[in-house]
């Protein structure tokens, strides 16, 4: 049985017929700043969204179209203290390792500015797609503070190289350069970034979804593990597939039309 969607103060959640699930960031300013009570609200409404059975894939995205997300907030951030800074800090954490645990695909939905939180909460998603005019960039140094937290996955996304130069200069890069880098998987032209989140969609909706859950638990199992670790747990993994009917499902249409045109 499907949950009734609830109220999230700073997070709009909408499912489609198909269980892909939208995450919007709602109430942050034009650029979606992520205050501590949105930080909060995201968090809550992305841990409820993991929780879903019938979730197929969450598409994350900002409201309008200026900002992915523009950054924490600055103002909040120069009344900090130490230990305020820690707590402040630790809620982008729990946002980002909240979208990171979601068991099915995650898209993260970029247009405008994608900067410093942003460029974090978007490395946290299994997939990048933005619009010709995404701006991306780690200022935090060029405001006296590190890059820190999900920020420890641009090696991984980018190589060492290019991290470097975003978190330790703070300038930033268009939406080509993201694409040669590897943090976008696709660049929109103008006006067509849902077509692409659609053309992203479409074919995790369509496909099995326990299959889809196993994959990706698998990906982050290889990004974690040793090469052999790896392949014990994809053997696992197939074998696991089987337990359930889903693979005969969704072979049987290839299987019969395969049987149809040899009978010909």
């Amino acid at each position: 049985m499907t949950a009734p969607i609830p109220a999230f103060s700073h997070a709009l959640v909408t499912r489609d017929e198909r269980g892909v699930y939208t995450l919007q960031i709602h109430d942050a300013k034009s650029l979606n700043i992520l205050a501590s009570a949105v930080t909060l609200s995201l968090t809550e409404a992305a841990r409820w969204i993991g929780a879903q059975d019938d979730a197929r894939a969450v598409v994350i995205r900002g409201s309008g179209e200026r900002a992915f997300v523009g950054g924490a907030n600055i103002y909040e951030m120069a009344e900090l203290d130490p230990q305020g800074a820690r707590e402040f800090i630790t809620r982008l954490r729990d946002l980002c390792d909240a979208v990171a645990a979601i068991p099915v695909p995650t898209i993260a939905r970029i247009p405008g500015f994608c900067l410093g939180a942003g460029m974090e909460l978007a490395a946290a998603c299994d997939i990048r797609l933005g619009s010709a005019d995404a701006v991306f960039g780690m200022p935090e140094v060029r405001v006296g503070i590190p890059s820190v937290i999900h920020a420890v996955l641009l090696p991984a996304i980018i190589g060492p190289g290019p991290t470097n130069w975003l978190l330790l200069t703070g300038e930033t890069v268009d939406a080509t350069q993201a694409r040669q880098w590897g943090f976008l998987e696709f660049v929109s032209e103008a006006g067509a970034l849902d077509a692409l989140v659609e053309r992203t969609v479409a074919p995790i909706a369509e496909s099995g979804p326990i299959a889809v859950r196993s994959q990706k638990a698998l990906l982050r199992y290889w990004s974690e593990s040793t090469v052999e670790a790896g392949l014990d747990r994809s053997v696992a993994a197939f074998g696991e597939a089987f337990t359930t009917d889903e693979p005969r499902r969704y072979m049987a249409p290839f299987v019969n039309r395969k049987k149809q045109q040899e009978a010909k």
